[in-house]
């Protein structure tokens, strides 16, 4: 039976596309680390204290790399004061004034995110890429589809994925023309079209790092389900070493989002992964609001775990037998606990949350 099943689980495979490594920090970005998981805080920087907190929530839901704009020199100098409370890696955002730039390097950010064909002249460029080599930082060129050169909108009429991949090798020739070869690159979209097919083509075209995220997504649910859709297509294909899902949401919601997905896909395995029915006439007890509370109550698990929460045995009993604890709705008020795919004791409704969560909380405790 083993040897059937490792048969037919291939398919479940995703093979990563091949690219160069380069570092973020101490974060390892492309060739086989793991996908790398960022976020961006939208506190004013210049609000030292609440850009640190936003940080450190990002930082308890997962976040690996956090980036912080900086639109003038208030925030650079604000920026220096932010990075020492850290716990991850910063990058600055960058976008026209390379003062900002250097001043960013300076304060201790790990990475830049710049178009290095909108800093200015040569010799800006120069500086910039100067102070990245001097400081240790990497470099994102970040490409979108609403901010593209007027030139190459002019010879396109429109961004297109050819528009956007021609505007990141203008930017990629830039670098490598001065010496510098640290650095990601990302060609986003709000069109899930436009953002796919240009990360193909630039996928196909070089060997850097990509850094994926369909850009101003939208709301919690509706940009939730753009992005699922956009960046699991990438995913599937091998393409993206770091991911950023761009939410209109409280910046944790995105990574949350962003393990989910990546969760979903095999890539990466933290937290409690929750498996759950829709619930029907047949639920031995309150699905949707178990999981809910539950949801909330094991945030804080960061040791992968599988639970199957389901409200009776029409699918609960297959689900059980593959997870480690297993919870299948039964009758009079009596529903089954199962771990590690074996029947263990049953519990009440009233004491239903509270079971779950304390076996959450035992195994990852064992685990440790």
């Amino acid at each position: 039976m083993e040897d059937k099943i490792s048969e037919i689980r291939p398919y479940r495979a995703i093979n990563r596309r091949k690219s160069k490594q380069i570092f973020v920090g101490n974060v390892a970005i492309g060739g086989d680390a793991p996908i790398a998981v960022q976020t961006m805080t939208n506190t004013k920087t210049v609000d030292v204290q609440n850009t640190i907190r936003q940080i450190n929530e990002c930082h308890e839901v997962g976040a690996e790399l956090i980036r912080i704009s900086v639109p003038d020199q208030d925030s650079s100098e604000a920026l220096a004061k932010i990075i020492p409370h850290s716990p991850i890696p910063v990058i600055a955002d960058i976008h026209f004034h390379y003062r900002r730039a250097i001043e960013s390097a300076m304060a201790g950010a790990k990475c830049l995110r710049i178009n290095p064909g909108n800093i200015g002249s040569d010799d800006k460029v120069r500086e910039v890429i100067k102070s990245a080599k001097d400081y240790g930082c990497s470099i994102r060129i970040g490409v979108n589809a609403g901010s593209l050169e007027n030139d190459i909108l002019q010879k396109y009429k429109t961004p297109t994925p050819e528009a956007l991949v021609e505007s990141a090798q203008r930017h990629i020739k830039i670098l490598e023309d001065n010496d510098f070869f640290n650095f990601k690159i990302s060609v986003k979209a709000s069109d899930v079209f436009l953002a796919v097919a240009s990360y193909k083509a630039l996928a196909e075209s070089c060997d850097y790092p990509l850094h994926i995220g369909i850009t101003e997504s939208g709301s919690l649910s509706a940009g939730t389900v753009k992005s699922a859709i956009g960046l699991g297509n990438l995913l599937w294909q091998g393409i993206g070493d770091t991911i950023r899902v761009s939410l209109s949401a409280d910046p944790r919601e995105e990574v949350k989002v962003a393990f989910q997905i990546l969760k979903s896909l095999g890539l990466r395995h933290r937290g409690v992964n929750l498996i759950s029915c829709p619930s029907c006439a047949r639920q031995g007890f309150d699905v949707i609001k178990t999981v809910e509370e539950v949801e909330k109550r094991i945030e804080h698990i960061k040791k992968p775990l599988t639970v199957s929460i389901l409200g009776c045995v029409v699918n609960g009993l297959g689900e059980a037998q593959h997870t480690q604890i297993g919870i299948t709705g039964g009758g009079n008020n009596r529903h089954n606990v199962y771990i590690n795919g074996k029947p263990n004791h049953k519990v009440t409704s009233d004491d239903l949350v509270e079971r779950i969560v304390s076996l959450i909380e035992e195994l990852d405790r064992n685990s440790n």
